[in-house]
């Protein structure tokens, strides 16, 4: 048996492959239709008026595809797009946001942190010069300064120390996190404090002679708060109720933001905040004063309702999770549980300290 591999049987076997199933497409003769469907009709034909076929229908049905609008136009008019503005029309909305800062005065080479999403960021100054001067002169008013881990540059390391012999907690972090603080920063960027808060050494006197001279004092201490709203809340109840002084530690807290300044409404001005080197010493020199030390938590018996207060106090609230540290437990005359229902766990931290300075404060306090 032999086949036939010539190239015309190739050609015919894949043509047939090609066109297999299909029928062939005929070409368009525009002539032959003009011609066939001329647009005026013959005089001795008389014209099939509306019919399908007729001469009419065919012209009627040209016209209307030609200038029938598109799907698009139609679109458009169903559902009014055309009333829609441009974009030249468009308001502007990056020229109408709120800039955070618009209301507040920034220094220059100030650059605002990332803080609170409802609120004005926390101010960051970077750069080594900065935060180096900031030290020198308003170390009060730092509450944390962050250095580059691992940087490797000696001048960050005496910059460390000069922070550590100013009280103010230090912090490695990565250099990413520094960048979204504050660009340039050359490894270091120190947080700001809202207000510049008061040295122990300069005030205490005035709470000692006060113990000698019979003249009441109130004293409060807020520790491991992290939550700025909830320290705000705390600083607006002292001032309310009497609070002769606010004391913070040096490190565990949030710092004074701007959260905190809003949530104080107004009060965060008017309350004197104080930051001692060494809160536990503090706390220990008005003992010995003759201050009654009070803490509040919930592990105790002794019950804040009906307890017998002295005129010199100094009311201590723990943090929202950790209570209060064993530093200031240790040092407390009494430790006073606020009554509440077996079902709730814990007070808000702000709140456990507006219910003790209330306590202390509804006989002292004329209404």
């Amino acid at each position: 048996m032999s086949f036939n591999n010539d190239d015309s049987r190739r050609g015919f076997g894949n043509d047939r492959k090609r066109n297999f199933g299909r029928s062939p497409r005929p070409n368009f003769d525009e002539n032959k239709f003009n011609r066939e469907h001329p647009d005026e009709e013959p005089a001795n034909r008389p014209e099939r008026r509306g019919g399908i076929g007729s001469q009419a229908h065919l012209r009627r049905d040209r016209d209307n595809f030609a200038n029938r609008p598109s799907r698009f136009e139609e679109r458009a008019e169903r559902h009014n797009l055309n009333d829609r503005p441009t974009f030249d029309d468009r308001r502007d909305f990056n020229s109408e946001r709120r800039s955070f800062n618009e209301n507040r005065a920034v220094p220059e080479g100030v650059v605002p942190a990332v803080g609170d999403a409802d609120a004005a960021p926390q101010v960051a100054v970077g750069g080594i010069k900065e935060v180096e001067e900031l030290l020198n002169k308003n170390p009060l008013q730092v509450h944390r300064v962050l250095f580059m881990h691992k940087s490797g540059n000696p001048k960050l390391y005496e910059l460390q120390k000069l922070a550590k012999r100013a009280h103010v907690h230090v912090q490695q972090v990565d250099s990413k996190i520094l960048d979204s603080y504050a660009r340039p920063n050359h490894g270091v960027v120190a947080l700001m404090n809202e207000k510049e808060l008061l040295n122990w050494m300069d005030v205490r006197e005035e709470f000692f002679k006060a113990r000698d001279t019979g003249e009441k004092k109130l004293i409060a201490v807020a520790t491991n708060i992290e939550d700025p709203r909830n320290l705000g809340a705390c600083i607006r109840s002292s001032l309310a109720l009497g609070v002769d002084i606010l004391l913070l530690p040096a490190k565990g807290m949030c710092g004074i933001t701007p959260s905190v300044a809003r949530t104080s409404a107004g009060a965060l001005e008017k309350l004197r905040i104080c930051r001692p080197d060494n809160l536990e010493g503090a706390i220990g020199e008005l003992k010995m004063a003759g201050y009654q030390i009070l803490g509040l938590d919930a592990d105790t018996e002794t019950n804040l309702a009906g307890f017998d207060f002295a005129d010199h106090v100094v009311l201590a609230v723990g943090g929202e999770d950790v209570g209060l540290p064993p530093f200031i437990k240790k040092q407390c005359d009494a430790v006073l549980r606020i009554p509440m229902k077996p079902e709730a766990h814990s007070y808000n931290a702000s709140v456990a300290l507006s219910l003790g300075l209330y306590e202390y404060a509804r006989l002292r306090i004329k209404a």
